[in-house]
């Protein structure tokens, strides 16, 4: 799956199931964005540090797919906040959370 990356749709991230995957086993997106909902280059930074974190971990160093996840979609090049809101929305797309009415 690609993500776009910018709005002019010229760039863009491949992200794979297993991605989403540690993404959701680390529960990285949870609290992240605050309540007014704006995904900005703050919010980038906060999962950087987020992730940076975990990898400090002896958990995290031994976690191949969280360093996978890091290197190729959160600090990959193109990722700004407009990929970052982007890929929020593929994760919450590809599987509904148990408990959420449809």
């Amino acid at each position: 799956m690609k993500i776009q990356a910018n709005a002019s749709g010229t760039r863009s991230i491949e992200v794979t199931p297993e991605h989403i995957e540690t993404i959701r086993r680390y529960a990285l997106l949870d609290g992240l964005v605050d309540s007014n909902g704006i995904i900005d280059e703050g919010v980038l930074e906060k999962l950087k540090y987020n992730i940076r974190s975990l990898l400090e971990t002896e958990t995290g160093r031994q976690d191949k797919d969280l360093l996978d996840l890091a290197l190729d979609v959160v600090y990959h090049a193109n990722m700004k906040a407009f990929g970052l809101s982007r890929l929020i929305q593929l994760v919450k797309e590809s599987a509904p959370e148990e408990g959420q009415e449809q």
